[in-house]
């Protein structure tokens, strides 16, 4: 799997993109703290519990305001992936489904060690964030998916029944990678998915909402971005339930003003692509960013997905600074997400100046180590 030659990156083009890449890991990981302590509960459960208007701030969840899940665990070691695989490849090995596989096991390690093991020195610094270390209500999917040292493929499937919404909602950073083609984009996003969501609704659409994170992330339009995803979709097999949630999601939006009963429609069963539509639905009529992530989450199915799902397209759209300083205050591991997010985009921009056949910065490979 290839990639394209990277844009020629001046100083305000690096500059948008490292303010679209925060913005879309903060947006997802807010939306997720916004929507997980509501998750299970029907819409008149949200309204009884937080009032008439529902869920409009930051609530109690693992003990404080601002709690983030495995949704955005998985999320940073996603970008963490992305970046080892780009510093592996000096190596002449380059093979990123195998590198975020890898990424993914380090994960599947916080959520049944105490704490960080200082023997693994492979670890590089993401698995050594102590906060990390906390099991944060994950699918069962995943544990499964990351059990063991077997890489599920698109060949040799895991879970190949399952239809929930998590392989998508890590798949932003995928999007992030903008010096990629989008076929390319979708192609990796969809091999990673398939690695815990075996089923072609759920790995299709974590495989669409790269597309559409890429496509924002490159200026675009939501709705263009969104055409584009159809537009990519239509070649796979298995892809018509994906569209066909997207094209609902498109003209629910003519359908007059936004309601959770619409919100709850889209969402359907809970299921990949369901849980897509939401997040475009919420993206496009939201008034602004709190106004979609509270669409988005006040509503009977997984809040926590569709909030994070929703922030990760708001942010890749907007930027960080669109999004609520207040929330972002409170969030949960927010240092360790800007660190992560500034290493991602300084690796796509100037990622040679770091590693490479002339020389590599010994810091670098510390936090990031080719092994």
């Amino acid at each position: 799997m290839g990639a394209t030659a990277g844009a020629v990156w001046g100083r305000a083009e690096q500059q948008d993109f490292r303010s679209r890449v925060r913005g879309t890991l903060l947006g997802a990981a807010v939306g997720d703290a916004l929507g997980a302590p509501v998750d299970g509960l029907t819409l008149e459960g949200i309204r009884e519990a937080h009032g008439a208007e529902g869920l409009v701030d930051l609530a109690f969840g693992h003990g404080r305001r601002g709690s983030v899940t495995h949704l955005t665990q998985l999320t940073l070691f996603s970008l963490d992936g992305l970046i080892r695989a780009q510093v592996r490849r000096d190596t002449g090995a380059w093979h990123p489904p195998t590198d975020l596989h890898r990424a993914y096991r380090r994960w599947a390690a916080t959520q049944s060690d105490w704490g960080p093991d200082e023997r693994r020195k492979d670890d590089g610094w993401l698995a050594r964030e102590e906060w990390l270390y906390a099991r944060r209500d994950p699918a069962r999917a995943c544990l499964i998916g990351f059990g063991d040292d077997i890489m599920g493929t698109l060949d040799a499937l895991k879970n190949p029944g399952e239809l929930g919404p998590e392989a998508a909602a890590r798949s932003a950073p995928f999007g992030l990678l903008v010096g990629w083609e989008p076929q390319l984009v979708m192609q990796l996003a969809v091999e990673c998915a398939a690695q815990t969501h075996g089923h072609p609704t759920a790995y299709l659409a974590a495989g669409a909402y790269a597309v559409i994170v890429h496509a924002l992330a490159r200026g675009e339009s939501l709705d263009g971005a969104v055409q584009r995803a159809l537009a990519i979709l239509a070649a796979r097999p298995g892809q018509q339930p994906v569209a066909d949630a997207l094209q609902y999601a498109l003209g629910a939006v003519r359908q007059g003003m936004p309601t959770p009963g619409r919100v709850e429609e889209l969402a359907g069963d809970g299921t990949a692509e369901g849980l897509l539509a939401v997040a475009v639905y919420c993206a496009l009529v939201g008034d602004d960013i709190r106004h979609g992530l509270c669409l988005a989450v006040n509503q009977g199915g997984p809040s926590g997905v569709a909030g994070a799902l929703t922030g990760g397209l708001l942010g890749a759209l907007h930027g960080e600074t669109a999004l609520p300083p207040a929330w972002l205050a409170e969030l949960e591991g927010r240092p360790t997400m800007l660190a992560l997010a500034d290493d991602f985009a300084m690796e796509m921009t100037q990622g040679p100046a770091l590693h490479g056949p002339a020389g590599s910065a010994p810091g670098w490979l510390t936090r990031y180590p080719r092994a």
